[in-house]
């Protein structure tokens, strides 16, 4: 008995790695990476907004070479590699979200918009030039100085993982 329940696990572990295999390169975050991509380079992405928050670009560029270090086994390269993603922040802003009965502001809204290219050498089907927005709303009681690091934390969290689903996760 016990030697048909081994012989059973035996090949369902069989079973599974070939449906994985046959599948391309898997990671248990989701990632479908061609299985001939090795590498990944990412540019720096400058702030071309028109307000220009001095460390935005390079803590942006930064969590998105990050994020693909952390969740794949790609290793990362200067110049071009097999994927490859360039953009540059295009908006910084805030604005008044939530006006109360006298006109003032209850709520404000920091946005940050970056543009992308993403380029992938075995799949051009799956290439894409995108514009990513996320916002973080603050009490108008606030000022910008004052949540403005942890906003652009988890702006910058939201924007890169947008990113990395819309490069690597097919759902």
């Amino acid at each position: 008995m016990k030697r048909i329940k081994h012989t059973g696990l035996l090949g369902l572990a069989l079973l599974t790695a070939l449906l994985l295999n046959s599948c391309g390169m898997y990671s248990f975050t989701g990632a479908s990476i061609p299985p001939q991509a090795e590498t990944i380079s990412v540019d720096h992405f400058p702030n071309n907004a028109s307000l220009v928050q001095p460390t935005l670009s390079q803590v942006f560029t930064e969590e998105l070479q990050n994020k693909f270090l952390r969740q794949t086994n790609l290793r990362m390269v200067d110049g071009i590699g097999h994927l490859h993603f360039e953009g540059s922040i295009t908006d910084y802003r805030t604005e008044p979200v939530a006006i109360t009965g006298d006109d003032r502001a209850a709520m404000n809204r920091l946005t940050i918009s970056v543009r992308v290219s993403f380029f992938n050498e075995f799949d051009e089907d799956a290439e894409f030039q995108r514009t990513f927005s996320r916002y973080y709303d603050y009490d108008s009681n606030l000022s910008l100085a004052q949540i403005e690091n942890e906003a652009i934390e988890a702006i910058t969290k939201e924007l890169v993982e947008d990113i990395f689903n819309q490069a690597l996760v097919n759902w």
